[in-house]
């Protein structure tokens, strides 16, 4: 079945009209950053503002004035901090229909009147203009707050720490503001201020020296020497190194049981190759007892070939017969005084002895080749 609602379609229509007209009008600050006082936007909302009415601080409390209270609040806003915001904010929900101009000023007068700046006059202006809570932004505003200014933007109220801000011959800037009941004060941050950031970068020079050396900045943007620069990046290549050392060891930490089953799988199969190299059966071995009987081998003199059978006989015999006989040559003197028959008989003599020397001298002559083909280089004696 069917469910329809008891109330009537225009009920919708009325409640949706309520809702919407009691919600806040949109402001700048929500959708885009905060214009100049000089833009267009800027100039619109100022020409709406019925500056004739004066606004006292119970209409402004209780949401009484037919229109946006106009809020200022200045300052510096070098470096800007969360102190800033903060204070940005308290000025923006001091009443509950607020539109919040804030004025910066210029780097010439403040570098007069309170020193010098780290960021210039138009980066300050554009982190002004950024924070959410700011409707509109008044650039080189001025150090003291007269009603020409006032008047000009249609100023309500001034927002401001208590503090007295002396400036010149005056003890508290803010003194005539406070008298004709338009200032509202806004609390300070403790401990967070524009002073105390620049002391962290000086208190720790050294560090944030290095920080922007690691980052690229030279040695002459940063305003440093050449001593002090090696100096840094040496520190910095120091603090690499131990971090990457904390690293592996956080690694090895978280892995230190597959590193450990890894480890003992390399030192078997280092131990297995060691053994296959230089064990007892090992490759260097082999290589070791090879190389050695070759260096043997060449090292040692060829053996003398195998002696025959017979000139081991023959020499055997040669040696028991002892040396060869020397052969001595006898002639006969002949006398040739004597008689024919007596020649003759001499020649005959002599041709028989010749013969037999000449048989004799061939036996010899065997012999000593058996003892020269037995010895060698044994020389015979004739």
């Amino acid at each position: 079945m069917k469910m329809t609602s008891r109330k009537r379609p225009h009920e919708h229509e009325e409640i949706k009209t309520r809702t919407m007209k009691s919600a806040p009008p949109p402001t700048f600050s929500k959708v885009q950053p905060a214009p100049f006082s000089e833009d267009e936007q800027a100039v619109a909302a100022l020409d709406l503002c019925d500056y004739s009415v004066k606004i006292t601080l119970e209409m402004a409390q209780n949401d009484t004035a037919h229109r946006p209270v106009r809020v200022y609040a200045d300052g510096i806003y070098d470096l800007f901090h969360q102190g800033h915001a903060r204070q940005l904010m308290q000025a923006k929900r001091i009443f509950p229909n607020v539109y919040l101009i804030v004025g910066v000023c210029s780097d010439s007068l403040t570098h007069e009147n309170k020193g010098r700046t780290v960021m210039d006059e138009n980066e300050r202006y554009e982190a002004v203009r950024h924070c959410r809570y700011v409707d509109e932004v008044v650039p080189d505003a001025p150090w003291t707050l007269d009603d020409e200014f006032l008047n000009k933007h249609k100023i309500d109220f001034v927002a401001h720490d208590e503090i007295p801000y002396s400036a010149g011959s005056s003890d508290d800037i803010y003194a005539h503001i406070k008298a004709r009941g338009m200032f509202v004060a806004t609390e300070r941050t403790e401990g967070v201020s524009t002073s105390d950031v620049v002391a962290r970068i000086v208190k720790d020079y050294d560090v944030y020296v290095r920080r922007n050396l690691a980052r690229g900045y030279s040695a002459r943007e940063l305003n440093v020497g050449y001593i002090k620069e090696k100096t840094f990046r040496l520190q910095n290549k120091m603090d690499e190194l131990k971090n990457k050392g904390k690293k592996v060891i956080e690694n090895i930490g978280e892995k230190r049981q597959d590193l450990i089953q890894k480890w003992e799988d390399k030192s078997k199969e280092f131990i297995g190759n060691f053994l296959l190299l230089f064990g007892r059966e090992g490759r260097i071995s082999h290589f070791w007892n090879e190389g050695k009987g070759r260096i043997r081998q060449a090292l040692s003199p060829p053996s003398s070939p195998p002696r025959s059978l017979n000139a081991s006989s023959s020499s055997r015999r040669h040696y028991d017969s002892g040396p060869p006989t020397k052969m001595v040559r006898y002639e006969e003197c002949a006398d040739y005084s004597s008689d024919d028959g007596s020649d003759g008989a001499s020649q005959d003599e002599t041709g028989d002895d010749e013969v037999d020397e000449s048989r004799h001298d061939g036996k010899t002559l065997e012999k000593a080749g058996d003892v020269a083909e037995t010895n060698g280089g044994t020389k015979t004696a004739f």
